[in-house]
């Protein structure tokens, strides 16, 4: 054989031994390629060691890519899950993607069952209906919805592909306080409506020069003048009182009180606005002190014995009891009085809210101090209980926890 046929001979077995080479290990990847695992990634020699090391390195960036994702994703999810806010994601065709706990107390909609369905098979609200199909969504749509039983006011906000956020937050309680704003700002017009135009016709007729007007009638036109004057500001003192009571949530001033000379100056001052024509009797049983804002707590046992006094007809009974009773001290006013009907004393505590509106005004109830009674009492964890029946007098009582309720020379500071 020729050195030229030995040479070819010898260039041939390489180039298939090479050939073989990569055969092998394409063979190797290829097997790979059908269950790839980064930890059994093949390895090579030469080229091929260089090339799967730069494989090995491009999917350990890619896999903790993916696993950063993948946390990101949970991450999101769960704090989706934990939102206040209902949400759902819509497809282009209004289908359920994905919804949250909080979608499922407003709308009934089950994250797992429900997936795929149309929104409006599950969110039957002909205003909602309306609104989704409008397409017009810078407005909230505020709504009732039939399983959360409350106000919602939903939103839709529109992302990525011809895809929609629906986002719907429970109003319940904003609108309550709208409500509630409403009513208080019509009450009070109302009730100062009546001395301001009093005040105004009694001015009008006294400037009046024309118009003589006899000592004696002046008098009288002045006394009720003073009347309207006083209710006004009567109720201006409530409206203030219950404010800062509602501005704040525990007592800034708080210290022991001892009860005896504080019920019985509350006596003393029930004596005086009834100016004798009833039984007031002050009865401590057991001697204490109560924890609390002196101020706080007199504007609240003053209103509540100044309603026995007033609702309480001439020669009636009105008591004013201290007691201990299962841990906790009880302050109670018990009268003889007219008494109360049960549908009423749910409502009792409302700002001007009145049993007998007439009745309330000429005995110059400002409509505002059971409302004062129930702030203060809230502001020293305690609770009112109204007892009451219609001729047979009324039992109103404040009731305080036993954290509040020192013995007697024991000195504890607030908290």
């Amino acid at each position: 054989m020729s050195t030229i046929a030995w040479i070819l001979a010898a260039l041939a077995l390489g180039l298939g031994l090479r050939l073989a080479y990569h055969a092998l290990h394409l063979s190797a990847l290829r097997s790979w390629l059908r269950r790839p695992q980064l930890e059994r990634l093949p390895r090579g020699r030469g080229v091929w060691e260089e090339a799967l090391a730069e494989l090995h390195g491009f999917l350990k960036r890619r896999d903790a890519e993916r696993d950063s994702l993948a946390q990101a994703l949970a991450r999101f999810r769960a704090a989706a899950r934990a939102l206040p806010d209902g949400v759902v994601i819509l497809d282009r065709d209004h289908r359920i993607e994905w919804s949250n706990p909080t979608a499922a107390y407003h709308f009934g909609i089950d994250a797992q069952r429900d997936l795929g369905q149309p929104v409006v098979n599950l969110i039957r609200h002909p205003d909602f209906v309306a609104h989704l199909a409008g397409g017009e969504y810078d407005q909230p749509l505020v709504l009732r919805a039939a399983p959360a039983e409350a106000t919602l006011s939903v939103r839709i906000i529109e992302f990525g592909e011809d895809r929609k956020l629906l986002n719907s937050r429970d109003v319940t309680a904003e609108q309550r306080l709208d409500t509630m704003r409403r009513d208080f700002v019509a009450n009070v017009s109302h009730e100062l409506k009546t001395p301001v135009t009093v005040l105004a016709g009694f001015v009008e007729t006294l400037s009046d020069h024309a118009f003589e007007v006899a000592p004696a009638q002046r008098q009288r036109y002045l006394g009720m003048m003073a009347e309207q004057a006083e209710r006004m500001q009567r109720l201006v003192e409530d409206l203030l009182t219950l404010s800062a009571l509602e501005s704040g949530s525990a007592p800034a001033d708080e210290q022991p009180i001892e009860l005896r000379p504080f019920i019985e100056r509350l006596a003393e001052e029930a004596r005086a606005l009834s100016a004798g024509r009833h039984r007031i009797e002050a009865l401590v049983r057991h001697d204490c002190r109560l924890l609390g804002s002196r101020s706080e707590l007199h504007s609240a046992f003053a209103n509540l014995v100044s309603n026995a006094v007033r609702y309480t007809p001439e020669n009636g009974r009105v008591q004013l009891l201290w007691r201990l009773e299962q841990g906790r001290g009880i302050f109670s006013v018990v009268d003889s009085g007219i008494g109360i009907e049960a549908r009423h004393i749910p409502r009792l505590t409302e700002r001007f809210y009145r049993v007998d509106s007439g009745r309330s005004r000429e005995t110059g109830g400002t409509g505002l101090g059971l409302a004062i009674v129930k702030h203060a009492l809230t502001r020293h964890h305690a609770v009112l209980d109204v007892k009451s029946q219609p001729g047979q007098g009324s039992t109103f009582s404040a009731i305080f926890p036993g954290a509040r309720i020192l013995p007697p020379g024991e000195k504890k500071q607030a908290a």
